[in-house]
């Protein structure tokens, strides 16, 4: 303290120098228009008082500050920054926080909250966060948006030409857009731009296209879509109804020609009962529906898209036939034939895949369909309702 004091004192010292020099070099004027000196004012003093005064409060000052950082100081958990440093940092929402960090705080500080949450940065960051928050990481079934609509301009009709700003939000504001069908997507390529992964491209026929290898399914674009037709599915759900209009049959094939017109054969011969209509329009059930592609085949608009590039067909066993022809008369497309009591033979040309001769057979000698465990499953849970209803439906004795 003694040498901060006479640091002051010296520098004091200098500013009274200084005022004795102006003192003799600066003339003033006086009475009558002679030069005389006016009654010095000595500096030395108020200066150096001031400059205590100044030091004395930043001290108390810097103490009190000192003092509330430590009082009130949060702590951070070490791991938060180690959570951190595992994150994509893609800040796209995908987990269902705000940002990277606040999943972070999360994950850390919640038993309930997965390591798994975070989909940009893969299944390697999953388990790396698993280990430092010492939970388990779970294999969490991937999303991917999917656009129900296929209304492009070739085959959806506009009510009027739109010359405004290209985004859907914006062209939404005239009238609703210029789409003739007021479900469907407008094609101003919102959602391209609000993706953050370069996941979605806008087609020449002014549809989104979504890479896959690309989507994380963090709902950006689901979120900025005006007319909502963009949602984000498991990617094991591959059959979907690819409209959204509420608008009664013809109202709907006048506007589009890919449109639903709830006409309801998909609910007839689906065998897993998951399409229903509502409210003008067939929803496919994800939880029911085990991706036949059955109804794909038979919907009258081409409304229902499969999303799977191929599929495996039905095959056979010689071996195994007894002839039975069950096959041939459950076979919704009559890929199946044969005489009676031979084995009988698969039509890879019009076989679909569907499941559902291998569902049906006694034998188990028909292999090769897609997904056949669960078709196999399902097929045999309707059929036991089937007859529980039916038992209901009897008068007793």
């Amino acid at each position: 303290m003694s040498d901060i004091y006479q640091l002051i004192t010296e520098f004091a010292g200098a500013l009274q120098q200084i005022a004795d020099i102006s003192r003799h070099l600066l003339p003033q004027a006086g009475v009558g228009g002679e030069i005389e000196a006016k009654p010095f004012i000595d500096l030395g003093p108020l200066m150096k008082w001031t400059l205590i005064f100044l030091f004395g409060m930043s001290t108390v000052f810097g103490f009190v500050l000192a003092f509330a950082a430590k009082k009130f100081a949060i702590k951070v958990d070490p791991r938060v920054e180690q959570v951190l440093g595992t994150l994509a940092h893609a800040h796209c929402g995908a987990c269902g926080y705000a940002g990277c960090e606040q999943y972070a705080v999360a994950v850390v500080n919640d038993p309930n909250v997965s390591p798994s949450l975070c989909t940009p940065a893969g299944e390697k960051a999953a388990a790396k966060i698993a280990v430092i928050t010492g939970k388990k990481a779970e294999v969490l079934t991937p999303m991917f948006a999917r656009i129900m609509c296929q209304g492009d301009v070739n085959r959806a009709k506009n009510r009027y030409k739109y010359e405004g700003v290209i985004d859907c939000r914006a062209a939404i504001i005239a009238g609703g857009g210029d789409k003739s069908c007021v479900f469907g997507c407008l094609g101003y390529g919102t959602c391209e731009k609000a993706c953050p992964f370069g996941a979605i491209s806008m087609s020449s026929q002014k549809l989104p296209i979504i890479d896959e290898h690309k989507c994380t399914g963090c709902r950006k674009c689901e979120a900025v879509c005006p007319k909502k037709v963009i949602e984000v599915l498991p990617a094991s759900k591959t059959v979907l109804v690819a409209c959204h209009s509420r608008d009664k049959g013809p109202d709907t094939k006048k506007n589009c020609q890919v449109g639903c017109i709830a006409c309801g054969i998909c609910v007839k011969i689906c065998p897993f009962d998951a399409p229903k209509v509502d409210k003008n329009l067939s929803v496919i059930n994800v939880e029911k529906c085990r991706v036949c592609g059955l109804c794909v085949t038979k919907c009258p608009t081409k409304a229902i898209v499969d999303l799977i590039p191929s599929r495996s067909k039905a095959a056979i066993a010689a071996d195994k036939c007894i002839g039975c022809s069950i096959c041939a008369k459950v076979c919704p497309v009559s890929a199946s034939s044969g005489e009676p009591k031979k084995p009988h033979a698969i039509d890879h040309a019009k076989c679909i895949g569907c499941g559902i001769c291998t569902a049906k057979c006694p034998m188990q000698a028909i292999s090769g369909t897609f997904n056949t465990r669960e078709v196999f499953a399902a097929a045999a849970l309707k059929k036991a309702r089937a007859a529980e209803k039916a038992a209901e439906a009897k008068p007793s004795a």
